[in-house]
């Protein structure tokens, strides 16, 4: 089974590499930008067939591994195949 995590800041939480992002976009002449968050997409394929076993195998790697859950947030898609 295939999924995709994405992983944000939370609000509220600095976002330095979106700023810089929303600086150079400026520079570059896009206008009408006020802010840019940037996340980390991650794709996983696991050798699960259950997508309520896939999501909890998951949702733990996102806990202990993937996102630091101080300050960032994740959202869980598991991808029909």
């Amino acid at each position: 089974m295939k999924a995709t995590i994405h992983i944000t800041l939370k609000n509220g939480v600095l976002d330095p590499q979106g700023k810089a992002i929303e600086n150079a976009l400026g520079q570059l002449g896009f206008g009408g930008v006020n802010e840019v968050r940037q996340g980390k997409l991650i794709e996983v394929d696991l050798d699960e067939s259950d997508p309520a076993k896939a999501e909890a195998a998951l949702a733990e790697m996102c806990e202990k591994l993937l996102a630091n859950t101080v300050i960032e947030n994740y959202q869980i898609h598991l991808n029909d195949a």
